[in-house]
């Protein structure tokens, strides 16, 4: 069953990188509210595309090396990773309406969401 998975710098190229799936990365920390808004609107997403859509969550402020690498200067920032690459950036809080909206060219198959 699916559910978000907490990365960190040293296992974000195995995870995000070389995943078979899309992958999101929320780039969030403990101390930001609309991050903790979001937590429950990605672990629903993750959930309900399961097999579809693999859901990462990075914590800022103990992995530094891989929002520097993405120039990840606000939070909340999703960045949307297909194949390898980055193919999306959403930064700020989204209703799941919306993030949904935005995730949907991304994923594999004939079912959208």
């Amino acid at each position: 069953m699916g559910g978000v998975i907490h990365i960190t710098d040293a296992t974000f190229e195995a995870e995000v990188l070389q995943a078979s799936l899309p992958t999101v990365v929320d780039f969030w920390a403990e101390w930001c509210m609309p991050c903790k808004r979001s937590a429950p609107i990605l672990e629903q997403i993750a959930a309900e595309y399961d097999g579809r859509l693999k859901v990462t969550k990075l914590d800022v402020d103990s992995n530094p090396d891989t929002p520097g690498q993405f120039d990840i200067t606000g939070i909340p920032t999703l960045l949307v990773f297909k194949g390898g690459q980055l193919v999306d950036t959403i930064v700020g809080f989204l209703p799941k309406d919306r993030l949904t909206a935005r995730l949907a060219p991304h994923l594999d198959g004939p079912e959208r969401v």
